[in-house]
């Protein structure tokens, strides 16, 4: 969600393309077509896919179960997306052996989509950031950004971060 103006946005891949629309520098979404398909499709990627298969998972199952007073955890579920991030894990570094951010050599709206899910479970511990030094340096760039820093300071009651969220050379 984002208020703009007076006016209250929702859907986070719209708020993005309005953003760089209206702050077109640095672009964060490229002119050619095929590279932005790329950019979409791995924005795709991280809020159909990702999310179903892992943050789903461990952010519903361990927060918002909580703070709804709906229960424990379904070990099951914390399970599921325990295994399937370490596939996701692989899948950002082979991309970022490929390629010097997520969907190519420029920051881009991708990059943004991927650290907003990783940055969530991060603060709940289930990122293993020794699984792939590239993937861990790509996030330490991203979250060394001064949009990004923001976000590390917010705190969710009844939940405290590990001691390396907020440390930007982790």
């Amino acid at each position: 969600m984002l208020r703009l103006d007076g006016k209250t946005l929702s859907e986070s891949q719209a708020i993005c393309e309005l953003v760089e629309d209206l702050y077109p520098t640095p672009p964060l979404m490229p002119r050619a077509a095929e590279e932005k398909y790329e950019v979409r499709r791995l924005i795709s990627w991280f809020d159909d896919k990702f999310y179903h298969e892992v943050t789903s998972k461990l952010l519903y199952e361990r927060v918002h179960k909580k703070i709804q007073g709906l229960g424990y955890p379904d070990s099951k579920n914390v399970k599921t997306g325990a295994v399937r991030i370490k596939y996701h894990l692989d899948y950002l570094g082979w991309l970022l052996d490929q390629r010097r951010w997520l969907a190519g050599d420029a920051m881009t709206l991708a990059d943004f989509a991927a650290a907003a899910h990783l940055s969530c479970l991060d603060y709940i511990s289930d990122v293993d950031w020794n699984r792939n030094a590239n993937v861990k340096d790509w996030y330490a760039k991203i979250k060394s950004r001064p949009c990004f820093r923001t976000l590390l300071v917010d705190q969710v009651p009844g939940f405290r971060p590990p001691a390396h969220y907020a440390d930007l050379d982790f």
